[in-house]
């Protein structure tokens, strides 16, 4: 079977979207295969606010999820496998999920 994690990235994003909060991703940036600033990297992990404000052309594919982004006010393309996000939730509220490193 196909992991689920894509589609449950795409049910809680929505969620969230609706229910009018930000939705964060918690990831795991020390992967050779994300694309992010590495200097906003802590601990290994990076929080993105993928809100539909805050990003441009977001795609929450089933292998990656790709967007544009500003950091300091210069724009960044984002990319990052699906197996790479650590957690979804809503910043006002925390709620979301948690996946654990071998969800498949």
């Amino acid at each position: 079977m196909n992991s689920s994690r894509p589609y449950l990235l795409r049910g809680l994003y929505e969620w969230i979207v609706e229910n009018n909060c930000t939705p964060y991703i918690a990831v795991n940036a020390m992967r050779d295969d994300v694309a992010v600033p590495q200097q906003y990297v802590q601990d290994g992990q990076i929080v993105l606010n993928i809100s539909p404000g805050a990003v441009r052309d977001l795609a929450l594919g089933n292998e990656e999820i790709n967007c544009s982004c500003r950091f300091d006010g210069k724009p960044f393309a984002i990319a990052v496998p699906v197996d790479a996000v650590m957690a979804i939730y809503a910043r006002e509220n925390g709620r979301g999920m948690v996946f654990e490193e071998d969800d498949e």
